[in-house]
């Protein structure tokens, strides 16, 4: 495949998910079902661009690092396109759920992701509500693809494409699927419960593509007819300019640094999950859902 077909590739997908954004969006306004708000998807809009530079101003470094793993540490490669590619995209989909994982899980990652999540509605622009500062550390969850033999443009693109999908999955208007396809791939019913501030689904569904790395990591929650949704963060900021949305998790994790007394417990709070604190005022998710199991 050459970068023009690659570029063509990824321009048409892009396109056609704007489209389907724009779509979506007269039919929301249409049937007054309150799945758009002007300023939130302007927001979304925002944050998007403001990703897409950070990305344009570190892709010749990503470009280059992944370039140089594969040029002169690779341990392998598989020679048969076919092989090449499918292994390719489960590998890819796999680092990407350590990679999501890591943003739920460690809170300095968390700071950074926390902005996808920022949003109180789902549709098809909230995908755009992109973590700004990912470019500057993604690649590194990646290196481990050059190792094995694929090519950094391969990657990229194959990033790129794999994006898209995980686009689609911001929707309200598409129901459950077929349980065959629940059961492997990520839905919007899936993506729905990770994008929901309830005790009971928050970090879940951490994948891309496939929903098995979740079921097999622990950490898959299906949507629950009894349990409605509630979109957002735990703790929505009473500031919804895009600024803040950026930065106001960095503000309130170094509070909490402040606040820790000793050395080791100030670290803790950088590497540890959200909602861990060093005199136990406050709980992880994981934590809370214990609790919560246990009360039946």
């Amino acid at each position: 495949m050459t970068e023009l077909d690659r570029n063509i590739t990824v321009v048409t997908l892009f396109g056609f998910v704007t489209l389907l954004s724009l779509i979506e969006m007269y039919f929301s306004y249409a049937h007054d079902s309150k799945r758009y708000h002007g300023r939130d998807t302007l927001t979304n809009v925002y944050l998007m661009f403001a990703a897409f530079i950070v990305n344009l101003a570190t892709k010749a470094g990503t470009f280059m690092l992944l370039d140089y793993v594969y040029r002169h540490h690779r341990l392998f490669q598989i020679t048969n396109v076919y092989l090449y590619w499918i292994v390719l995209i489960l590998v890819q989909d796999f680092l990407y759920w350590v990679l999501h994982y890591t943003g739920h899980y460690v809170r300095f990652f968390w700071a950074m992701h926390v902005t996808h999540h920022s949003s109180q509605y789902f549709n098809l622009t909230t995908g755009f509500r992109s973590t700004v500062f990912e470019p500057l550390y993604r690649a590194f969850f990646y290196l481990p693809l050059a190792l094995m033999g694929f090519n950094a443009l391969d990657i990229l693109f194959a990033y790129l494409v794999t994006q898209i999908y995980g686009n689609l999955v911001h929707t309200q208007t598409i129901g459950k699927l077929h349980p065959l396809f629940e059961y492997i791939f990520v839905s919007p019913s899936h993506h729905r419960v990770h994008h929901a501030s309830n005790l009971r689904y928050l970090d879940k569904n951490m994948g891309m593509i496939l929903i098995i790395w979740d079921r097999l990591f622990g950490t898959f929650q299906k949507e629950l007819d009894e349990e409605k949704i509630v979109y957002g963060l735990t703790k929505q900021p009473e500031d919804t300019g895009a600024i803040n949305i950026i930065f106001h998790e960095f503000s309130a994790l170094m509070a909490d640094v402040k606040k820790a007394p000793r050395l080791l417990d100030k670290i803790r709070y950088f590497l540890y999950p959200p909602g861990w604190s060093h005199d136990g005022s406050t709980h992880t998710a994981r934590v809370q859902q214990r609790q919560l199991l246990k009360q039946g």
